[in-house]
């Protein structure tokens, strides 16, 4: 197909006959899934689907294609999944923090869909179940008990 279609040529009239020819010559033959049905044709077609499916065939993470009062509820949800991995108290409150900040400017813009309800963080109680997911702190090992000599018993062996 590097030739161009001829002028006063129907375009349709020479794409049927580019196809007709690599038909003849066999460059369809043997093609993955000849022969067999196309997916998912008794499902209506939509282009989000589509570029979904796609990404996700590639590797690529979906949310960033969610809008952005959904994409804030993922992120709620996967924060209280992962609270365990935050290091401190103070990094759970910055997190909370930042988040709220976030829900609140969404809130103060005009919507562009639906209205999608995205509940703020409460600190205090984020900061009390971070401490329970974490370890008890290990006791202090032992501290050795020196061994007190007496001062007759300090003199050099001869």
């Amino acid at each position: 197909m590097t030739s161009r279609k001829p002028a006063g040529r129907s375009f349709e009239s020479w794409v049927e006959r580019q196809v007709r020819e690599a038909a003849e010559r066999g460059e369809f033959d043997g093609l993955r899934g000849s022969g067999q049905p196309l997916r998912n044709l008794d499902r209506p077609f939509s282009a989000e689907e589509w570029a979904a499916e796609k990404a996700r065939r590639e590797g690529f993470d979906v949310s960033a294609m969610l809008p952005p009062a959904l994409a804030l509820r993922r992120e709620r949800e996967v924060l209280l999944r992962d609270l365990g991995e935050l290091r401190s108290a103070a990094e759970v409150d910055a997190v909370v923090a930042d988040f709220n900040d976030r829900v609140r400017e969404l809130y103060r813009r005009p919507a562009d869909g639906p209205l999608v309800v995205v509940a703020l963080l409460d600190a205090a109680q984020l900061r009390e179940r971070w401490g329970a997911t974490r370890p008890a702190p290990a006791a202090p090992p032992a501290a050795a008990v020196p061994v007190r000599r007496r001062w007759w018993h300090r003199r050099p062996a001869p």
